[in-house]
């Protein structure tokens, strides 16, 4: 069944269940006969940029012992560090990514890409924790380029293909967050956690400068009649105006919650006894979450073809079903990794699923679209990664497991909230 909110075309003015006005349609058709293509090398190219820059406010997460330990942090507050890092992201959100829709992409992204280099040194000498907080704000800060790129290959890609693209752009996000763990484990084994931030920062200049050869010289529609700071009171306005960026949105904060429950505090269980497990081996358990991703990938076709509703639903029980196994890590390590992949499947078809459904709804502010969104998936991710550092604390790895499974079934309770009723699904038809 196609509900309202999921169509990818424009039927008599009724855009995605909201009523079109004239500007608005002439807008929209202009999308739907875009004369750019992204190519598929391209688009590997935009992922592999988007999983470097996002991989750098999670190299922290299986680190945080040896952080507590080298700057006298406790446990029960070492979430700190994921959590300042997530409220800079969100603030970069708000600042820079609408700035996708007024200034070239061209210029920003590169931009964004080269301060991200100078953060990372920044981390990577830290001599206080102090310093360690201020440069992870910074990479926080700047990490946002990577929904700028996201944005920008959804205006690059042909209005059919928009979900494919923005699934495969997205599977490099997802994928970046999870190796993020496995390198950062390895590296820090063997030359100390420093060196993650400066391997880092080398590889991002590597990519500045592939990525810059490959961006086109697109104008597009700019928002060149407002000034920066009614861009920014435009984001506000569109979640006003859109009720499926809302409800997506907060979508996004429950199940990044979920997905930071676990992560953040993963490294607690594996690291402490019984198991005691090396930083490479935990970070080698972000593989399983990348299987899982790439597993997910194709959610956003399935959007594209009208199902974004049913895809949700599907993804968000197997959210909710995978704290079962993840219930037994101290038991049960093959549990853990079949619990990941349920996991991060979920999130990442939850994910491709909403950006590919609120990018159809207004062509020409795709940026501040993506921005908005994200201010909630960055809320969801900081709030879960200090409720879970403190769960654990007082309550263990069973606490926490608890905590994750509630997130996940008020995820599916807001998605049943959402669904249209019988009466008027029946109209759209």
């Amino acid at each position: 069944m196609e509900y309202p909110e999921e169509k990818a075309a424009c039927i008599n003015g009724d855009y995605c269940g909201i009523k079109a006005g004239p500007v608005q349609r002439a807008v929209i058709a202009s999308d739907t006969v875009s004369v750019f293509s992204l190519s598929r090398y391209a688009a590997l190219l935009f992922a592999v940029a988007c999983g470097l820059s996002v991989a750098n406010i999670y190299y922290a997460q299986p680190l945080l012992d040896v952080l507590a330990s080298e700057f006298n942090i406790a446990h029960s507050s070492v979430g700190i560090i994921i959590t300042v890092t997530q409220i800079s992201y969100a603030l970069g959100l708000l600042l820079f990514v609408p700035l996708g829709d007024l200034v070239n992409p061209r210029r920003l992204i590169p931009c964004l890409m080269l301060l991200s280099v100078i953060a990372l040194i920044v981390v990577s000498f830290a001599p206080t924790g102090t310093m360690l907080l201020t440069g992870l704000a910074a990479v926080g800060l700047l990490a946002v380029v990577t929904q700028v790129l996201v944005a920008f290959a959804a205006t690059l890609a042909a209005p059919a293909e928009r979900g494919r693209i923005v699934g495969l752009v997205t599977s490099g996000v997802v994928i970046g967050i999870l190796l993020a763990r496995t390198v950062a484990g390895l590296l820090t084994d063997i030359a100390g956690w420093r060196s993650v931030y400066s391997v880092s920062a080398a590889l991002m200049i590597i990519v500045t400068g592939a990525l810059f050869r490959v961006l086109p010289h697109h104008e597009g529609k700019r928002a060149a009649s407002l000034s920066y700071f009614q861009l920014l009171r435009s984001v506000i306005t569109l979640f006003m105006q859109e009720p499926i960026l809302r409800s997506r949105a907060l979508l996004a904060l429950l199940i990044f919650a979920a997905f930071s429950i676990l992560w953040t505090s993963l490294v607690l269980p594996l690291s402490g006894s019984p198991l005691s497990l090396s930083h490479t081996a935990i970070g080698t358990f972000g593989l399983a979450g990348a299987a899982g991703a790439l597993a997910a990938a194709r959610a956003g076709r399935l959007a594209d073809r009208g199902l974004g509703q049913r895809t949700t639903g599907i993804a968000l029980v197997l959210l909710l079903s995978s704290w079962l196994p993840i219930g037994y890590t101290e038991r049960s390590l093959p549990a853990l990794i079949f619990g990941i992949v349920l996991l991060d499947m979920a999130v990442q078809a939850v994910h491709v699923t909403n950006q590919s459904l609120i990018f159809h709804i207004r062509p020409e502010a795709r940026s501040r679209l993506t921005g908005g969104y994200m201010i909630f998936y960055s809320i969801g991710s900081a709030s879960g990664s200090i409720a879970s550092t403190n769960i654990y604390a007082y309550f263990g790895w069973n606490g926490v497991c608890l905590l994750g499974a509630a997130v996940s079934a008020l995820a599916i309770l807001l998605w049943a909230c959402t669904l249209p009723s019988k009466k008027s699904a029946a109209g759209s038809k």
